[in-house]
């Protein structure tokens, strides 16, 4: 694989990536299941959109840490995050460039461009939305390039949106801890940065046999085509 399909592919991700991010930053408050009868609706869309009815939506959260909405050590902690991100994403480029050196797999190459489009894709709400957003709440709807943004640099918040709640119900009352609350499958809202790293990674656990195999009296792990050369040399 040549590196400018691997460049196009993580520039597709990062391009769709950015372009919906911004889109619900600057066109909806942070969305909210309540109906809020105490005061006019924001926008059209204060309760996010129904895409495919109930079981997708564009539901805006905004995520202050890492997947799940995980947050550690305030505003250090956050900025430890950034700057870790950061490190990955430009060994992100090392890697994938000796990758495609090393003539991998096609499929492990691409595998690893989407796990760093998505770092990347990530990276660049933790490091600049802070200084060209304004706060999103759920009575306002952020601006583009303010004259202050929400916060500095490095302390950006990672905008998501995509949200499948496939399945609501509660749990049978005769379950142990948790009878009678709600269950919802699947309930964590991302974004297209965090389904690329997902994809990639999923696929590298579903068909890392097809990407790399071991030979004969070897130790390291080769690449698919190299093994191939390598047998028909001996």
């Amino acid at each position: 694989m040549k590196e400018r399909k691997i460049i196009f592919i993580v520039l597709l991700i990062i391009v769709a990536d950015q372009a919906l991010k911004i889109w619900i930053k600057t066109h909806m408050p942070l969305s909210h299941t309540w109906d809020a009868f105490y005061r006019s609706p924001v926008s059209p869309y204060d309760n996010g959109i129904h895409v495919l009815g109930k079981k997708f939506q564009l539901f805006f959260v905004e995520n202050e840490g890492m997947a799940w909405g995980w947050k550690f050590g305030g505003n250090l902690g956050k900025m430890a995050l950034t700057l870790f991100r950061l490190a990955a994403v430009v060994f992100g480029v090392y890697y994938i460039h000796t990758l495609i050196k090393k003539n991998y797999h096609n499929g492990y190459i691409i595998c690893a461009g989407l796990i760093f489009a998505g770092a990347l894709g990530n990276l660049i709400d933790s490091m600049f939305y802070g200084l060209i957003f304004e706060e999103s709440t759920y009575d306002h709807v952020a601006k583009i390039f303010p004259h202050h943004g929400y916060a500095g640099f490095l302390h950006g918040r990672v905008v998501d949106m995509l949200y499948f709640p496939i399945i609501k119900t509660h749990y049978p009352g005769w379950f142990p801890f948790v009878g009678g609350d709600e269950f919802e499958f699947f309930s964590p809202v991302f974004n297209i940065a965090d389904a690329s790293i997902s994809i990639g990674v999923i696929a590298l656990f579903l068909f890392q046999r097809r990407f790399v195999k071991k030979l004969p009296g070897k130790h390291e792990v080769q690449p698919e085509g190299n093994a191939e050369r390598l047998t028909a040399n001996a």
